[in-house]
Order: C-alpha cells, then sequence, then structure tokens
C-alpha cells in the first residue's frame, strides 16, 4: 500500500555521464535509495523519485548539480559520488556542487584531499578557523590524515614556516624491548605513522629536503619541552597517552602565529595503570575556551575498510555490557 505522504517527483537526466550517476549495476542510485529513505526508478533519461519530501528534494538536487557539473565538463568518479551521498545524508544543507567545487583541496600538488563526511568536513572547518582544535574519535577516521594534510597545505600557503609533528613514544601494549641503532633509530617506529601520512601527501625528495632542513620537524613529545613554537603548525597525535603534566607542557609550548592539533582515541589508551590521561583532562577543562574546539568522531567516520566500522562499534557494544553488568 502506498503512502499517502509520499512525494513523487520526474527529472529528466543529461544525456552524457549517466554511467557514472548510476554506478556499475545502479549500485549508486541504490546507495542513494539506502541514505535518503526513498525509490528511484530510471526510464530511458527520465528518473521517478518516490520518498518524504526531504528526500525527494535532496535527490533532485543531487541530479540538477550532476547536470550541471557535467555541462562544465566535470568529471565524477563513482567513489566522490558516493562519498558526496553519505555526506548529504547527513547535512542536507550540503550539495554535490559544494563537494565538487569548494570541499576538496590539493596541499602540495601531489594528491587530492576531501573530506568524506560531515564531521571530517566539520574538523577541517574547525582546523581553518582555530589556533587549537582536538580531534577525538577511534582509529581510521582520518583524524592524523587530515591534519597532516592541512598542516602540508599552510606550509604550502606559506601560512605557517615549518611543521612540527610529535607523539608521546609510549608502548601500544607490548615490550619492544632493545632497539638497535641511535637515538632516531630507536624512536622512529613510534612516529611511523606521521611520516606515512607525509608521504602520502608530498612527494619523497621534497619531504626529505623539509626533514633535513629541519622545515618539517617530527620528535617524540619529550623534546618539545622548554620551547617555544611560533608560527609553527603543530599537531600531537596519540595525544590520549600523554599524561596531566605532558599535555599542559605541549599546549604551553605554542607560540604566535601557531596552530596545533591535538589528536587521540580514548578507546586505546596504554599508560601505565594509575596515571590519568592528559587527554581525558584537557577535554574536561578547555571546552567552552574561544580559540579552541573539539571535534568528536564515531565509528560512522571510519574510512578504512568497511570492516573497521563494524569492528569499532563491536567493542563499544561490547564495553557498554561489562559496564552494564559491573557491579
Amino acid at each position: 500500500m502506498a503512502d499517502d505522504n509520499a512525494t513523487l517527483r520526474k527529472i529528466v537526466l543529461p544525456e552524457r555521464g549517466l554511467e557514472t550517476l548510476f554506478g556499475p549495476y545502479d549500485e549508486n542510485l541504490k546507495t542513494l535509495e539506502t541514505l535518503l529513505g526513498v525509490t528511484v526508478t530510471v526510464r530511458g533519461n527520465d528518473i521517478v523519485i518516490e520518498g518524504d519530501q526531504e528526500g525527494v528534494d535532496a535527490v533532485e538536487r543531487i541530479v540538477e548539480d550532476y547536470t550541471q557539473l557535467v555541462r562544465d565538463g566535470q568529471k565524477i568518479s563513482g567513489a566522490e559520488l558516493k562519498s558526496a551521498f553519505k555526506q548529504i545524508a547527513e547535512d542536507r544543507a550540503y550539495s554535490l556542487q559544494e563537494h565538487m567545487t569548494s570541499a576538496r583541496f590539493n596541499p602540495s600538488g601531489k594528491k587530492q584531499v576531501t573530506a568524506r563526511s560531515a564531521n571530517q568536513r566539520r574538523y577541517l572547518e574547525m582546523i581553518e578557523q582555530n589556533d587549537v582544535v582536538f580531534g577525538i574519535g577511534p582509529a581510521g577516521t582520518g583524524k592524523t590524515y587530515l591534519a597532516v594534510a592541512m598542516a602540508v597545505h599552510a606550509l604550502f600557503m606559506k601560512r605557517v614556516n615549518r611543521i612540527v609533528l610529535t607523539r608521546p613514544a609510549v608502548e601500544a601494549g607490548e615490550k619492544l624491548g632493545f632497539l638497535p641503532g641511535d637515538l632516531q633509530d630507536k624512536i622512529d617506529p613510534y612516529l611511523r605513522p606521521l611520516y606515512d601520512a607525509l608521504f602520502d601527501l608530498v612527494d619523497y625528495e621534497k619531504i626529505s629536503k623539509m626533514l633535513e632542513k629541519r622545515v618539517i620537524e617530527i620528535a617524540p613529545l619529550a623534546f618539545m619541552r622548554g620551547r617555544t613554537l611560533a608560527d609553527a603548525f603543530i599537531i600531537l597525535d596519540e595525544a590520549q597517552n600523554t599524561t596531566t603534566e605532558q599535555m599542559k607542557m605541549f599546549l604551553t609550548r605554542i607560540g604566535l602565529g601557531s596552530k596545533a592539533v591535538i589528536t587521540g582515541d580514548l578507546t586505546q589508551i596504554d599508560l601505565p595503570a594509575g596515571r590519568r590521561s592528559g587527554l581525558i583532562e584537557a577535554e574536561r577543562i578547555m571546552r567552552g575556551i574561544e580559540g579552541i574546539e573539539f571535534v568528536t568522531f564515531t565509528d560512522r567516520d571510519v574510512v578504512r575498510h568497511r570492516l573497521v566500522q563494524m569492528i569499532i562499534r563491536a567493542y563499544e557494544e561490547h564495553s557498554k555490557k561489562g559496564l552494564e553488568a559491573a557491579p
């Protein structure tokens, strides 16, 4: 039986680019139906949309934007469409036109970066607008990668003179024992994720020269003590493994003209028993201070393999059951 409140609308599609809009076996349209709660039927170059008013309006705007982008010669991949669909479902004020024109940036000329969720987009906006931003949430949500991308962008746009990337050197639940080599060899394993993000965004030769000239510095958090970092983009990664004292020390290193991003996952604290996480403390103390923003990610923002999202959710549900069962 049809829903008496359902809206039915027919739209004429452009002649070019339909394959991308529909996707293989119409999988993009199926994604759109699932996300927006509508039914989409294709008849030749016509598309019929049925559902609630809000969902039908959203699909119509998508088709209109898509038609205009194709006319303008814009090439749109299936992955970009799916990413846009997901964000439009989360934020109906967002548009495909915005996603394809203003929501992407190329930090160094090597690789284009795009927010893949409404939360990621807000994260980038908060970093752009504020001097201190905390990105808190589970693994795979792009916290570190997007922060590094923004740092590289700021450096290449000459908004800052250098990038400083740091992490607390805490073993992740396992004893690594003796590590061979000099001091740099010993600390590099802790800092490898930061190197990985940099090398993905910037050519190897450029990064090597910048590291050599200290335009980009990657060091353990302990090396920040006693310094004042001016005109720099500073990222503290794995901040859940800072102590209260370390977090305070880091935040008071920020000098004039600098911007700081602090990232962490409160479900992966590797501090010794009895030590309080500086990230938890900072969130309690500094929420509401003007110029400091907190962005909280969830499993919905995970951009790794689809199973990662399900794994995170399963662990969260298991933890909740454990807390409920506790006396």
